[in-house]
């Protein structure tokens, strides 16, 4: 764990007045507990991993890499509300499992009553629809999942 997800962590604490917070990750569990005067009482302890076979851990690391590097995210390019489709009555511009190619219209952005149409800038399969119609979006937020070809 690093120095920031541990001042995360106590921002956390401090925001939603939580006294305590246990969290494991990677082998190690830290205790974060608020103490009398306010201040933040840190416990951090190493836990052993469970023994997995080395041939286990070496194709589940192959096939999380290779999972890793088959997939792209197409981001949202500024904050606005998500649409799959140029109007109610019209189907959506691209379904799970279609292929689509650079340049294509995939959905559009609304931002400041503007219709944005977001292109793509890949070659591949939709693998997944990461936001649901008419939904907001956030700047660099995943819309969606494409496995290039």
């Amino acid at each position: 764990m690093y120095i920031k997800e541990i001042k995360d962590m106590i921002n956390l604490m401090n925001e939603n007045s939580l006294t305590e917070l246990e969290i494991e990750k990677e082998g190690v569990r830290i205790k974060l507990r608020k103490g009398a005067g306010g201040g933040v009482e840190k416990a951090i302890e190493f836990v052993p991993a469970p023994q997995v076979p080395a041939q286990q851990v070496k194709s589940a690391e192959a096939a999380g890499k290779e999972e890793a590097r088959k997939t792209v995210d197409i981001k949202s390019p500024m904050v606005g509300t998500f649409y799959r489709a140029p109007s109610p009555e019209a189907p959506p511009y691209v379904n799970m499992g279609d292929t689509i190619s650079p340049g294509q219209v995939i959905c559009i952005i609304e931002a400041m009553k503007l219709m944005n149409e977001i292109k793509a800038d890949v070659k591949g399969k939709i693998v997944d629809i990461q936001v649901d119609n008419a939904e907001p979006v956030e700047f660099g937020q995943a819309l969606f999942v494409i496995e290039p070809v």
